[in-house]
């Protein structure tokens, strides 16, 4: 395993840092793109000039402004920084495979469960129609399109659609923990809607398989494979901090939260089922939302999550 380089565009987020501990763990060198250079990192503007690092075996696109991100206003302006984050990062990803002398092996880029209409009823697989019902489905499409190689550069190509990553300190459950530690929490408006998820550990081990597996390509829904609505989410996030989720955010609350067009992300949702990532042979950590959100509780020493946090 020595020498070989997987390198990360967006690699210092919350799911960036999980996957290159997971990497380094299994014998990587991990060099991260960003905004900031560092030790192991380096520059979007290095990476355009020099192109990837010799020895590159991998390269993963995970880059992308926050969408929820309660302190910015769902204006024109903000949309376009969330397109920008995510296509120009990918695109820029996938110039410099092009144009690489010694190809990697694989291309690995993550998109999202948006992709697919929110439905109260309808099951989504991989196999499923979508990409044009709303902003949120264009810019899946637009971004999956961002990283599509020409098929004589003969790279391996996977694209992961991910839904809500739950991981103990960061994303969704940091906005949520005090809330519900202090008795406060409960699901989303009627509560009845599907939240598509995935444990922060079980999505990194994704893209391992990803990256790992020669047969594995094209798209993957990287979803838990047991559907949970956000009632049965807030119920099983409560009892594993011994706390009643017995107060709901009402929709309203969310529209003006978030305005009408993004609270759609959690006021309505999709039923999704990993068919493609099953039969691909990926096994889950984390299959169930019980078994995740006891990951989350106190009751789990600090030692104990930094060792899983690195573990296949």
């Amino acid at each position: 395993m020595a020498g070989k380089t997987v390198v990360i565009g967006g690699g210092s987020g919350f799911i960036g840092t999980a996957l290159s501990n997971l990497l380094r763990h299994c014998g990587y060198d991990v060099v991260v793109v960003s905004r900031v250079p560092g030790a192991f990192n380096t520059t979007w503007s290095d990476l355009e000039h020099n192109g990837l690092p010799k020895n590159t075996t991998a390269v993963v696109s995970l880059a992308g402004q926050n969408i929820l991100d309660f302190k910015r206003k769902w204006n024109s302006g903000f949309q376009q920084t969330v397109r920008a984050s995510r296509i120009n990062t990918t695109s820029s990803l996938a110039r410099a495979i092009e144009e690489a002398e010694i190809k990697p092996n694989v291309f690995v880029s993550i998109s999202g469960v948006g992709y697919y209409p929110p439905d109260p009823i309808k099951e989504y697989t991989e196999y499923s129609a979508g990409g044009k019902d709303d902003y949120f489905a264009e810019l899946c499409t637009d971004w999956e399109q961002s990283a599509k190689l020409p098929a004589e550069v003969g790279v391996r190509q996977v694209t992961i659609r991910s839904g809500v990553v739950l991981g103990r300190r960061g994303g969704m459950i940091a906005q949520l923990y005090f809330p519900f530690f202090f008795g406060m929490g409960g699901p989303v408006g009627s509560g009845q809607q599907y939240l598509p998820w995935i444990h922060l550990h079980d999505i990194a081990r994704l893209f391992l398989h990803a990256i790992e597996n020669q047969q594995v390509e094209g798209v993957l829904n990287g979803v838990s494979p047991n559907p949970t609505t956000s009632k049965e989410f807030a119920r099983a996030f409560g009892s594993s901090l011994w706390r009643p989720a017995l107060i709901p955010l009402p929709e309203f609350v969310c529209n003006i939260l978030l305005g009408p067009e993004r609270a759609r992300m959690l006021t309505q949702g999709q039923k999704v089922i990993p068919k493609r990532t099953l039969e691909s042979g990926f096994v889950y950590k984390y299959p169930d939302i019980r078994s995740a959100c006891r990951e989350f509780s106190p009751l789990i020493y600090t030692d104990d999550l930094d060792r899983e946090n690195i573990s296949r």
